[in-house]
């Protein structure tokens, strides 16, 4: 799991797998979401989880018009696939990255 600080955003998720979870630390279903997050990512280790406080990324936020925390994103090689808002759990997680 990556904590965005000083990377390069677009270059993290140019490649493979990529969920990106906006939030932020005073959001209670974000930090209820964290737990799954972290096994989300033990579990699936082929895919790049990267957390985006956006506090600290307002830049980042703003472009991506996040409104609301958790948000969650999903890219496959550069290309945004799926946005999701609100506390999902794990299971339905995975299913985003289920082939067709």
């Amino acid at each position: 799991m990556i904590h965005l600080e000083n990377e390069d955003f677009k270059e993290l998720v140019k490649e493979g797998k990529v969920l990106v979870d906006f939030y932020a630390t005073w959001c209670g279903p974000c930090q209820m979401l964290a737990p799954v997050l972290e096994e989300f990512a033990k579990e699936h280790k082929d895919i790049k989880v990267i957390k985006v406080d956006i506090d600290l990324h307002e830049d980042l936020a703003q472009e991506f018009g996040i409104m609301s925390v958790p948000t969650m994103q999903v890219y496959q090689d550069g290309v945004l696939k799926r946005t999701e808002s609100g506390f999902l759990p794990k299971e339905l997680i995975a299913t985003w990255f289920q082939e067709d």
